[in-house]
Parts: structure tokens; sequence; C-alpha cells
């Protein structure tokens, strides 16, 4: 089963940078991963999603393929290339693996303008190794699936070095 983690930070680039951080971890067999996306609530109020991997560009890319390579059998390369890249976009744009786009857009629309959440959907990791790597990165935990002893070692990890932080930042969701 699957664990939801959704960390709240002030900024696009410091939910990017402990992103990379988890991936990191990820390629050290620390922490396996279903999916990481970075919500921002831009000025507008508009959340914007940045996923980790684009499905449009994959069904593009995978449909171009095998329409390239069935065209090619009945003498229409081309032809059977655009039909499957379209059709590949298709199906790829109207995919939704890992984590709800809408419930990642209605939670983060209680963000401040400017700030984003990263959601992470873990399956399973190391807890003792991951929580010391990622031990004063800062963020604010917005909402989890872990058990309360889980959630408040995280809480406790986050925070270690980060108390001065978020007494001059404040909070980032907004009340």
């Amino acid at each position: 089963m699957s664990d939801l983690v959704v960390i709240v930070y002030p900024t696009e680039a410091k939910a990017e940078e402990m992103r990379q951080k988890l991936l990191g971890l990820q390629k050290e067999y620390l922490i396996e991963l279903s999916d990481a996306v970075i919500a921002v609530k831009q000025d507008s109020g508009r959340v914007k999603l940045i996923q980790l991997f684009n499905t449009t560009a994959a069904g593009a890319l995978t449909g171009g393929f095998w329409g390239l390579l069935i065209g090619a059998m009945f003498l229409m390369p081309l032809l059977g290339a655009s039909i499957g890249a379209a059709s590949g976009a298709l199906a790829g744009a109207l995919s939704d693996a890992g984590i709800n786009d809408n419930f990642m857009k209605e939670l983060s629309a209680q963000l401040k303008p400017g700030n984003a959440a990263l959601f992470v959907l873990i399956r399973k990791m190391t807890t003792d190794k991951v929580l010391e790597a990622i031990k004063g990165s800062g963020g604010t935990v917005l909402q989890t699936s872990l058990d309360h002893t889980k959630e408040d070692a995280l809480r406790d990890a986050l925070a270690a070095t980060h108390a001065s932080g978020e007494a001059s930042g404040g909070s980032a969701l907004s009340t």
C-alpha cells in the first residue's frame, strides 16, 4: 500500500530541490516513489501542476513509433506515424497515473500565491535513513496518510534546523 505525503514550501524552487533529493534517494534504493508532483499556486489564484512524467508526450512518442511501424507495413509510414502520434497524445492526455490531479488542485487552492506543495506517493521506504537525509530541509506538512508516529517523525525531521526560517517566512497556508 502506498502512502501520500504533501509538504508545502515557500517557493517552487525549494519544492523542486526536495523532489530532486527524493529522486536521488530513490537511486540509492532508500525510497520507492510512485509519483512526485509539484503544485504551484500562481498570483492569479490558478494552481499549476508540474508532473514528473508527461503522459501526453510519452503517448505521442509511443503512438508515433507504433504508427510508423504499422504504416510502414502498408507503405504509408508518414501517415501511420502522424495518426499514431495524434492518437497516442490523446490517450496520454486522457490518462491520469499516480495522484489524482483534481485532488492536488483542490488541496493546493488553500496555499498562498507563490507557494508550492510537493505531493509524493511513496510505495516503500527505509524510514530512518530517508528522514535523516531530509533532516532540516524545511517545509510544512500539509497532509499525510502516514500513521501518527511516522508523521510526527517527518515533521520533526523537516523542522530540525528550520525553526528560524518559519518565524521569518510565516505560514504558507492562507487563513
